[in-house]
């Protein structure tokens, strides 16, 4: 009697944990799902607004048209500040890309006094002295250049402030891979420069995407920079393009606005996909030891 008593005990008791257990899953999985929605509500209508002729901040079942983009191809700007965040962002990205494989291999392996101080120190200068407290040396050094209203400048400003901190994350990629290699092929008389481009740059491809993507994502989302740099609306990227898409009267046109927001978003997630299919982001090189 007393073993039947036991076991009809800790029958019950299994089945309670199985019942708190299914209550703890269902919770976590609905904790998720309202954050997912919470966080999918504004993607949905930018996915929605661009297609409904009559759109509004809240989202609602669009009224399909295709009005609005035809009304954007009606501003003589649109398009082509989306040619020039290409441009910006790409020349901003090559620049960075190169002078930050440049400084941190030769950081990597020259033995210099004081070298994680000075990597610290421009990592710091880089993240308190940002573009919006640096603007006014910055235009008046590009009056002097003669670079105002120019995408050199921007490039110049844009990539100038981005260095510092591709330098100290590529660094750490460039420490992680193995110098055996990089000495054989000195010992055939190869140049610190063939060294860099045949050996080292293949190791570290996916350290040179990962930057890649954060400069062209810093750049075509940048507004200050270009904006005061820039007098010819027709050199304006889109991020400055799309601070013009108001009424008069200051008000949004959220027509024109969603429209050209999900067209300006979209070489940027294809650019995520494609790199991130191809490299998948992994923070190592191309050897496994």
């Amino acid at each position: 009697m007393t073993a039947v008593t036991g076991r009809t005990t800790a029958g019950r008791e299994e089945a309670a944990a199985r019942v708190r257990h299914t209550m703890a899953v269902i919770g976590r999985a609905t904790f998720l799902a309202v954050v997912a929605a919470f966080f999918a509500l504004p993607l949905l209508w930018l996915a929605t607004a661009p297609f409904d002729a009559h759109p509004k901040i809240t989202t609602s079942v669009p009224e399909f048209t295709l009005r609005n983009f035809r009304a954007l191809l009606d501003n003589p700007y649109a398009l082509s500040s989306l040619g020039n965040s290409v441009v910006q962002s790409a020349a901003s990205a090559a620049l960075v890309v190169v002078l930050a494989a440049l400084a941190a291999y030769a950081l990597s392996r020259v033995r210099v006094p004081g070298r994680d101080a000075l990597l610290y120190v421009l990592l710091l200068l880089s993240s308190v002295v940002t573009g919006t407290a640096a603007m006014v040396p910055i235009f008046e050094l590009a009056t002097r250049l003669d670079l105002v209203d120019t995408h050199l400048g921007v490039v110049l400003a844009l990539s100038g402030g981005l260095l510092p901190a591709a330098i100290f994350i590529l660094k750490d990629f460039m420490d992680g891979t193995p110098t055996s290699y990089e000495e054989s092929a000195r010992v055939f008389g190869a140049s610190p420069l063939r060294i860099l481009w045949d050996i080292v740059v293949p190791l570290v491809r996916p350290g040179l995407a990962t930057i890649a993507v954060w400069a062209v994502a810093s750049v075509w989302g940048s507004f200050l920079t270009p904006f005061i740099l820039l007098r010819d609306p027709e050199k304006a990227p889109g991020a400055v393009i799309l601070y013009t898409l108001y009424t008069e009267g200051g008000s949004p046109r959220l027509d024109l606005i969603s429209t050209f927001s999900l067209l300006y978003s979209l070489p940027v997630v294809l650019m995520y996909v494609f790199v991130s299919r191809k490299y998948g982001f992994r923070f190592h090189g191309g050897i496994k030891r």
